[in-house]
């Protein structure tokens, strides 16, 4: 789907979509939990409908009415015998990495699908450490299959990888018969995301005890509860909206819906768009953060330049974002330079793209793109990616007074 987006000012207030990341956490320590959890605030995107898909591979029941979801938990139980379920995780990351090791401690295992880039993103980590506890994993190119039975012990994983496999391992090991260590080999990368997974632990009365640095200890035969919650506000996708305030907002705009105090480590978001305001001298570190890549260079590009490191890890999402939101920029007549672990956006003039741009099927390449395209004008191929983490994106900025339409409405 091409979308077009006329050059023009935002104003008014607007809505914080919920957070994802929380929304994963809660629905999936609802489906553990004994008895019926009620969860509000949930949007259903792409990626939290996976969640939802695999929760009910797992045996649990979810009803969802409006933007509340009804979670009846399978209480921790195991399922023995049978086939494999299959856990259809779409192209969620965070839904393939948080299922596999429930899968492996509840189901024995499990075949689990995937779309897109997700299979080669791949579980190379679990592979590490699964492998040698005699868990068998057989890759394919849309499915990886695992079977055998996750047992208590000491568990060491690279820090420098994705969270997702921390936290993985974290909704499975207190429903073992035996209590459990995770160590965290540094340097260690997006630390807030597993701040967050303990966080929703205690809303569900499960206990993660960290008793040294990036050491944790989980006692086994705990049990999830049911609970009665709202997602909060989402920071990560709140940064476009916070690009869009301060670049296309003459008035600024309200955005509502956000903790202030949140555990979201994307809350940085508003001190790195400060920096690059002030073009503030030294590199911004998105190391933990690197969701934000794609805005922070979007808005490094309209401000007059940014200097970034820690974007190695940008080569294992949707896209390689590094690569792609360097070909957005030049679309629009700013030049990058990427190095190893490194980027700089150079100063120069923002123009609108001759052609349209490509949203390298990577919802946050597309929603970058659209920010900047507020004050040039253009058009986004592919801009269907949005519904994988914010499905009404396009509304939104429509709400605010923006021109967006699809080509075959021109």
């Amino acid at each position: 789907m091409n979308i077009r987006i006329e050059k023009g000012n935002a104003r008014g207030t607007v809505a914080a979509p919920p957070s994802k990341s929380y929304a994963h956490r809660l629905l999936i320590c609802a489906a553990l939990a004994q008895g019926v959890s009620t969860i509000r605030g949930i949007a259903p995107s792409e990626d939290i409908l996976a969640t939802i898909d695999c929760i009910e591979a797992l045996g649990g029941k979810v009803t969802m009415e409006g933007t509340t979801c009804k979670v009846e938990g399978v209480a921790g139980m195991k399922s023995e015998g049978g086939d494999l379920p299959v856990y259809d995780c779409r192209e969620s990351g965070s839904t393939l990495r948080f299922f596999i090791p429930i899968a492996l401690a509840l189901t024995g295992g499990g075949v689990f699908k995937g779309t897109g880039r997700l299979m080669e993103r791949g579980i190379g980590v679990y592979a590490e450490i699964f492998r040698s506890r005699g868990i068998e994993i057989e890759q394919g190119p849309e499915s990886v299959t695992i079977r055998g039975w996750l047992e208590p012990g000491i568990y060491r994983v690279r820090g420098d990888v994705s969270s997702q496999f921390i936290s993985g391992l974290l909704f499975a090991l207190p429903l073992l018969f035996g209590s459990s260590l995770i160590e965290i080999i540094p340097p260690v990368e997006s630390r807030p995301y597993i701040n967050i997974t303990a966080d929703v632990f205690r809303l569900f009365g499960v206990e993660v005890k960290e008793s040294t640095d990036d050491r944790f200890m989980i006692q086994g035969n705990q049990m999830f509860m049911p609970a009665n919650t709202r997602v909060e506000g989402d920071w990560s996708n709140a940064a476009f909206l916070e690009a869009i305030s301060r670049l296309a907002a003459p008035q600024g705009l309200e955005i509502t819906g956000l903790k202030e105090d949140s555990l979201q480590g994307d809350k940085c978001c508003v001190e790195f768009f400060d920096r690059l305001d002030a073009h503030a001298d030294g590199m911004i570190d998105i190391s933990e953060c690197p969701d934000l890549g794609p805005i922070l260079f979007a808005y490094a590009a309209a401000v007059g330049g940014g200097h970034f490191t820690g974007i190695r890890r940008l080569k294992l999402k949707e896209s390689d974002r590094a690569e792609a939101m360097a070909e957005v920029l030049s679309k629009f007549g700013i030049r990058s330079i990427i190095y190893e672990n490194e980027m700089d956006i150079l100063p120069g003039e923002l123009k609108e793209p001759a052609v349209p741009v490509s949203g390298h099927n990577d919802h946050r390449i597309v929603m970058a793109a659209a920010v900047l395209m507020l004050l040039t004008g253009g058009c986004i191929e592919g801009a269907q990616a949005v519904r994988k983490s914010y499905p009404d994106f396009f509304e939104t900025l429509n709400s605010m007074g923006i021109r967006t339409y699809t080509e075959e409405d021109a």
